[in-house]
């Protein structure tokens, strides 16, 4: 498996993307309890399946671009509006890139540390080790990309996560994702109540660092991606409960300007795993 996984990443991106928009499709149709869920979350958001149909295709083309993203050159990836990063940056107080699920958010870190890493040091993420031993392995070694600093999921990562913005550095995290229990709180999500993760804002709040937004879409025919960045809509509330409200709005606002790369698939609204907790702490 590792020889195949290194083989595909030589593919050609175009090719890569064809082969897993066949692979979506594939999924979608073979899986009853996977395309229930897609059209429901899609419809919560008030979509018809008409308006975000690519969502199928963007699905499997995730997985398919992984090898590349993870052991291939960087792609292409052109940024826009890299003001407010330069912003953030002038401020001091380092930074906290948030992205939902969307386009190809594996690229969004990469991208960014290629930016602005040799400067402002590494992008530190979270990250779960897969159960699969070679997976784990590739997974190590893709995930620490120059400029990207992976740590676990646990108590010890997200102290590194906040020494790295207490140095002034950056830190990502997929805010959508559904924590374990005893990490986060029950908050809306596109009208319907979802286990949200308090991390993100906790980050913010305790360190003051500023709030990206970043969604990195995929082009066509293997065109490349555009990581566009914005600012939050208002500073972030100082209230814990209105901050994670806050960005689920955020999130719902960045989903919204290309649904149709969405994962709209992903169990969004699950019962919370329970694992042993990793809070904050200073």
């Amino acid at each position: 498996m590792p020889t195949l996984f290194r083989f595909v990443s030589l593919l050609p991106l175009g090719l890569l993307h064809v082969m897993g928009a066949a692979m979506g499709w594939l999924v979608f149709w073979a899986s009853p309890t996977y395309r229930r869920r897609f059209l429901d979350n899609a419809a919560a958001a008030g979509y018809a399946f008409a308006q975000v149909r690519a969502a199928v295709g963007h699905a499997g083309r995730m997985v398919a671009e992984l090898p590349r993203l993870w052991l291939g050159d960087l792609p292409a990836c052109r940024i826009e509006n890299a003001e407010c990063v330069e912003r953030a940056w002038a401020a001091g107080k380092g930074i906290v890139f948030l992205t939902p699920h969307i386009g190809c958010f594996e690229l969004s870190v990469q991208a960014a540390a290629s930016r602005w890493g040799p400067e402002h040091g590494p992008i530190t993420i979270l990250y779960r080790p897969a159960r699969q031993r070679w997976l784990a392995e590739v997974m190590r070694t893709a995930r620490n990309r120059p400029g990207v600093q992976a740590v676990p999921t646990a108590l010890n990562g997200v102290r590194q996560m906040i020494k790295a913005l207490r140095r002034g550095e950056a830190v990502g995290l997929l805010p959508d994702q559904v924590p374990p229990e005893g990490q986060g709180q029950w908050a809306p999500f596109f009208g319907r109540e979802a286990y949200t993760m308090t991390l993100a804002a906790r980050l913010a709040q305790q360190t003051g660092a500023a709030v990206v937004l970043a969604r990195c879409e995929r082009l066509p025919w293997g065109r490349g991606y555009v990581l566009y960045l914005e600012d939050l809509s208002m500073p972030l509330s100082d209230s814990l409960d209105a901050a994670v409200r806050q960005i689920n709005q955020a999130m719902e606002h960045t989903i919204r300007q290309c649904p149709g790369q969405y994962l709209w698939g992903y169990a969004r609204y699950k019962q919370p795993r329970v694992e042993q907790s990793a809070e904050v702490a200073a």
